[in-house]
């Protein structure tokens, strides 16, 4: 069993923190960025430096090569994402990057045999924090193999039109020109040229620290659903009207999303739920409120218990607190299971190492979810400290960050070792 180098995971993480430093401890990195392109050109003289062969495809995903014995072979390719969401964390994303950065960098001062060649690539815009959605570039490179619900909301066409959240003048096709790194759309990953995807990425949860186990062989990405819910009440004079005659449409939003956790507390435990956006009109201090939109994301494995939560959803009550409530489907994702003999090669490694683990299933997206449709696929996760991430305090220890680098390397190599 081979393992990774911790003085040059720590190297790697110490040089990419500096990269978009919000100055607290964590990164805004957004996606074509200055700092992201300041991260690009650490990745690129990195790989450049143990012999890779750098290229880009059309949407500025990057790809390192190191040549195997036959490269006639299909390549495999560890990837993942170097943008952040604001004041974001050192580890999302990066660390898949800085992972599969240390294989190469192993199995090149290492001199390990392999067949295939290895890649190590960065995907272009996963969170989506200044150009939405998220895992837009994923979602362009796997449109012909995505589910037709899925594949509608990443037309490319579309994508780059796609307007920055901080300047509505700018588009990502303009971020992407000036990037440098636009390249030919004959090199973007795809099921004939490329064997196998493999991800590293910090859990982002509480699940692995909990449990004390170091690694988590990830098994699926949960099931996802994402409802709007709709109150409509009467705006009115907040001074002026007696509380009995009021229409207060907050009020009423605040009855409904109590109604829902009550009711999606009567389903699965392994169920989650979260309510992380709302809209007020005209959200004035002197008006009461005649219209409350609001997000409900709720996510588990069994398409059973989705299918429980959207029924509680739909017979929610229609009038509430004088108020009318109603609902829109926002999106759907099923349950995406990877690829069993990835898995296997994941957990036999992380046996033969001795690392702790445990069998885990992902509750946010990743690119890896849109890879799998087009290609074998799977994850590896390391621990998250306290389970927060997408955040400044977001860590985890130089020791496991290697000890998941370690992981994937020798899985790898063992997808290397058949054919």
């Amino acid at each position: 069993m081979y393992k990774c180098s911790k003085e040059r995971m720590q190297d790697k993480i110490s040089t990419f923190s500096k990269f978009g430093d919000a100055g607290h401890g964590g990164i805004t990195r957004y996606s074509l960025s200055p700092e992201a392109l300041q991260a690009r050109a650490e990745f690129v003289k990195r790989m450049k430096a143990i012999g890779a062969e750098i290229k880009t495809d059309d949407v500025a995903n990057v790809y390192a090569t190191l040549k195997g014995s036959d490269p006639s072979l299909p390549a495999i390719v560890m990837a993942s994402h170097c943008d952040s969401v604001k004041n974001g964390g050192n580890y999302d994303g990066i660390l898949g990057v800085m992972g599969a950065m240390e294989v190469l960098e192993t199995v090149a001062t290492e001199n390990i045999p392999h067949k295939h060649n290895l890649v190590a690539m960065i995907w272009t815009n996963e969170e989506g924090s200044l150009y939405p959605p998220a895992m837009m570039c994923s979602g362009i490179v796997c449109y012909d193999y995505l589910p037709v619900d899925i594949a509608k909301n990443f037309k490319k066409e579309n994508m780059l039109a796609s307007k920055s959240i901080l300047d509505s003048t700018k588009t990502f096709e303009m971020a992407l020109n000036a990037s440098g790194y636009k390249g030919d759309e004959s090199n973007r990953l795809n099921s004939k040229d490329y064997k196998a995807m493999f991800e590293l990425h910090i859990e982002q949860g509480p699940i692995l620290e909990a449990a004390n186990n170091d690694i988590g062989v990830v098994t699926c990405v949960l099931g996802m659903i994402n409802y709007r819910i709709k109150i409509t009440g009467q705006a009115d004079h907040a001074g002026t009207t007696p509380m009995k005659y009021r229409h207060d449409a907050l009020f009423a939003a605040a009855q409904v999303l109590t109604y829902l956790h009550k009711e999606l507390d009567k389903l699965d435990p392994e169920l989650v739920y979260t309510t992380g956006e709302i809209l007020c009109h005209p959200n004035v201090h002197t008006v009461i409120p005649d219209y409350i939109e609001f997000s409900i994301d709720a996510r588990h494995e069994d398409p059973k218990v989705i299918e429980q939560v959207v029924s509680v959803i739909e017979n929610m009550p229609k009038e509430v607190a004088k108020c009318k409530v109603g609902y829109e489907v926002a999106w759907t994702r099923d349950t995406v299971y990877y690829d069993k003999q990835l898995v296997d090669f994941v957990q036999e490694s992380v046996d033969e190492l001795g690392y702790s683990n445990q069998k885990i299933n992902s509750g946010a997206g990743h690119d890896a979810q849109f890879a799998s449709y087009m290609l074998p696929t799977t994850m590896i996760f390391v621990p998250s400290k306290d389970g927060h991430s997408h955040c400044e305090p977001e860590f985890t220890s130089t020791e496991l960050c290697t000890e998941g680098a370690s992981v994937l390397l020798n899985a790898v190599l063992k997808c290397d070792a058949v054919d």
